[in-house]
């Protein structure tokens, strides 16, 4: 029996935008279906630029990428964005919200009014249905727009340092909800962050990149079983792993960055 295929294949990819430098160079990353994959490193290294060859937002300049045996473009009604702001329309209110991509797919009503509530219950908005984005914190307007990605059962989720802005709390809560539904919903996670801690608790591998141009220096794997938790966080392996990503992070970091 043939082994599956990746869901994400890259091979010898570069990009550039026009005559410009090469923002990314020799990215070859395979992500297997099911695994969750974090992107770390400087500003400007190209972490989110790589998001947006895989979600066809943007093309390859060289080599192969094929999602889900396809091309991107062909695969798009497979994916999701969680773009870093959460991008709600002002005059929508929480369900409405969610349904969005629902009503651009032509759900009947019906069938887009029962996934948005049960979304809405999954990310822990029942209590808003009718809230608009201006009444609703940083936090909830997160949860809202990761409800309306994954209300489209997507078999990838894109998620662009989503939650960057948030405090510490929250963002933790936010990284725990985020497992949860994932253990439901079994979806294929690409993650791009600055947080080192972030990124082990949520992951299976954690990749590290160097910039001008952007390359993979390092596929660290995390060990940790699922479902994690706060505990998970305390533990001393889990804070040597943070550790050793940390180093690995500071080793591709630019001079001048090194000495800040």
């Amino acid at each position: 029996m043939p082994a599956p295929q990746p869901i994400v294949q890259l091979t010898a990819v570069q990009k550039r935008y026009g005559a410009g430098a090469v923002v990314l160079d020799g990215i070859d990353l395979a992500v297997e279906r099911g695994e969750f994959v974090s992107l770390i490193g400087p500003s400007g290294c190209g972490k989110s630029t790589l998001l947006r060859l895989v979600a066809s937002l943007s093309p390859v300049t060289t080599g192969q990428l094929v999602v889900d045996g396809k091309s991107p473009e062909a695969a798009r009604g497979e994916m999701a964005f969680i773009f870093q702001e959460p991008t709600l329309l002002p005059w929508l209110n929480v369900t409405r919200n969610i349904e969005v991509p629902l009503r651009l797919r032509r759900w009947p009503r019906e069938k887009r009014t029962a996934a948005a509530a049960e979304m809405r219950r999954l990310v822990g908005l029942d209590h808003v249905p009718d809230h608009y984005p201006r009444q609703l914190s940083g936090g909830m307007k997160m949860r809202v727009s990761v409800a309306r990605a994954l209300a489209q059962s997507p078999q990838i989720l894109l998620l662009d340092e989503p939650f960057g802005a948030l405090d510490e709390i929250t963002r933790n809560r936010l990284d725990e909800d985020l497992l949860a539904l994932r253990e439901r919903e079994k979806f294929t996670a690409l993650f791009v962050t600055h947080s080192v801690s972030e990124a082990v608790f949520l992951s299976n591998r954690v990749l590290v990149m160097s910039s001008n141009p952007g390359r993979i220096e390092r596929d660290v794997p995390v060990p940790f079983a699922y479902p994690r938790t706060a505990e998970t966080r305390e533990s001393l392996e889990f804070q040597r792993l943070v550790n050793e990503v940390s180093r690995a992070l500071r080793s591709v970091l630019p001079a001048h960055e090194k000495s800040a």
